[in-house]
């Protein structure tokens, strides 16, 4: 399912317009990168939460030449399904 799916199917569901749902559905995608990007964590319960983690800098490989490079450190962001979720998903 890709955005524009979403959105008919929020549509369809709420009986709102596809406009209003576009926008409700980008205001709710701003507002979690927002978050999440200042360092916050966002928890929806039944649904997940998503915050930041850290990977460490390391030493990786070129494939095509075979020599090391360095990786740099990065901030990451993780996603853990909730328990309704979860259960959901296990159910079909």
């Amino acid at each position: 399912m890709n955005k524009q799916e979403l959105i008919d199917a929020v549509a369809a569901a709420t009986g709102e317009s596809k406009a209003a749902t576009a926008g409700a559905i980008d205001a709710i995608v701003e507002a979690i990168t927002n978050a999440v990007s200042q360092g916050d964590s966002v928890q929806l319960i039944g649904f997940g939460s998503f915050s930041t983690g850290a990977r460490a800098a390391r030493v990786g490989r070129n494939p095509s030449t075979g020599a090391e490079i360095q990786i740099a450190a990065a901030k990451t962001v993780k996603f853990v399904a909730g328990k309704a979720f979860k259960e959901a998903v296990n159910a079909s």
